[in-house]
């Protein structure tokens, strides 16, 4: 099964630290296990553009859709057997310290099925 796993910023986790940060043996393990498909770090909302389209017009809006303190910082992508191991791969990113990790599956379009 696919996993979305959202690392979300969290300003009431406790405070980031650096030496902590094990996100290179976090990836490594992603990828001996095989469960890596993609993932990145998310630019702040600041940089963000929001689209929506009305009426058949395309309205553009600085920054994200919703006024929040916490913000969707990156994401991975994983594939994995069950929610079980999501849930163990989500637990040992740095951000489920520093932050929050919303483990979300995929559920496929099945277009053309």
């Amino acid at each position: 099964m696919r996993y979305l796993l959202l690392i979300v910023s969290d300003p009431a986790a406790p405070a980031y630290v650096p030496e902590e940060d094990n996100i290179e043996q976090w990836v490594a393990d992603l990828e001996r296990r095989g469960a890596a498909i993609a993932g990145d770090r998310l630019r702040p909302p600041s940089d963000a553009t929001t689209v929506t389209v009305r009426d058949g017009k395309t309205i553009l809006t600085d920054g994200p859709f919703t006024e929040s303190k916490e913000w969707i910082a990156g994401f991975d992508l994983i594939e994995v057997d069950n929610l079980d191991e999501a849930i163990e791969l989500a637990a040992a990113h740095p951000m489920a310290r520093f932050g929050r990790v919303e483990v979300r599956p995929l559920w496929p379009l099945e277009l053309g099925a």
